[in-house]
């Protein structure tokens, strides 16, 4: 495979990846409409304090999800994505690094969970 091939295989491999970024998580949609439902004025994250790494797992979680409502807010969209990572094994892998980025986020800001 040429050089350019190559360049462009990554490429569309990468627009996958951003678009599973831009949608995901399989079982998103119903959190993410909630975020359509929430006023302005709503606060829904009051802290990134957690009592356990478990809590500060399903916090990471909900952060990826509230991400995909804000970036697309139309939930009739984002459930036609769906089909086009939902299989797809480098779109599943840029969802999990999503959430691990969220999740370091959450572990910095509980000092690991030490006491």
């Amino acid at each position: 495979m040429s050089t350019q091939h190559r360049a462009c295989f990554s490429s569309v491999k990468a627009t996958g990846a951003l678009m599973l970024a831009a949608s995901l998580l399989l079982g998103s949609a119903a959190l993410a409409d909630d975020h359509e439902a929430m006023d302005s004025d709503d606060t829904w994250l009051p802290s990134l304090i957690t009592e356990t790494p478990q809590e500060g797992f399903a916090l990471a979680v909900t952060l990826s999800q509230k991400g995909v409502g804000t970036t697309q807010p139309d939930a009739e969209v984002r459930k036609a994505q769906r089909p086009e990572y939902a299989e797809d094994p480098d779109s599943l892998i840029a969802a999990s690094h999503v959430i691990a980025t969220h999740f370091q986020t959450v572990a910095a800001a509980n000092d690991y969970w030490r006491e």
